[in-house]
């Protein structure tokens, strides 16, 4: 597994590149993931004392890569949090797609329906009771043909947050992500883990301390060079 890049440290708030593969907050699994990970380099290299202090301000599904920050006092990680909610934290996302839309460039919003048990997020009704609204903005940047098959590369800027939102949406809407067993139907029938393509590549909020404006945007992941070189 890839190394955690750190891009921006304080006393406040931590920056990193989370690598493709590793959960966003702690689970069930033996395997690391970014809070333990960020835990443990603060006592390992900050030479903190006790346990210290990692407040999850938002997450990406565990096979996709990219920006996040993560907040490292409960000031900071409410603060950010008012941020998520108020939609002024700016998230955008590079994407493969198996297919293509009728635009260039649009607008998706769709009702979503999470189910915990099953882990499956799904486009509903708006009268669906505890359906949320997402929304997102997407850009074709590139298309291509292989072997018979259509691809896109798509810039996604996120509105809301909610749970496999990029990756349900752009299936609903006719071009699931490029190796989506869970959601495309082109990988339904395959067989073990596929590399999601999907990259967090900017990410922009106030510091919510010192109230600055910060920007991180980072190149793309393997997830998406690997199908497009030059993103």
């Amino acid at each position: 597994m890839a190394e955690v890049k750190i891009l921006y440290e304080d006393k406040d708030i931590i920056v990193v590149v989370k690598p493709a593969g590793m959960a966003s907050q702690e689970e069930r699994s033996a395997d690391m993931d970014m809070v333990s990970w960020l835990k443990n380099y603060l006592v390992r290299e900050k030479k903190v004392k006790g346990m210290p202090y990692i407040g999850v301000i938002h997450r990406l599904d565990k096979p996709v890569g990219g920006v996040m920050v993560y907040a490292k006092t409960q000031q900071a990680a409410g603060k950010l949090s008012e941020q998520v909610r108020g939609n002024k934290m700016t998230k955008e996302y590079l994407a493969v797609l198996t297919g293509t839309f009728p635009k260039k460039e649009g607008r998706l919003e769709d009702m979503l329906l999470s189910n915990g048990k099953t882990n499956r997020t799904e486009v509903v009704d708006a009268k669906t009771s505890g359906a949320k609204k997402a929304v997102l903005e997407y850009k074709v940047k590139r298309t291509k043909f292989d072997e018979g098959q259509q691809y896109s590369l798509v810039n996604v800027h996120l509105i809301t947050g909610r749970r496999h939102q990029i990756r349900v949406q752009m299936a609903h809407a006719g071009a699931g992500l490029w190796g989506d067993t869970r959601y495309n139907p082109v990988f339904a029938d395959k067989k073990g883990w596929f590399d999601l393509a999907l990259f967090a590549w900017h990410l922009e909020f106030d510091h919510p301390v010192t109230k600055k404006h910060l920007a991180f945007k980072v190149p793309a992941g393997s997830q998406i060079t690997a199908h497009f070189n030059k993103s």
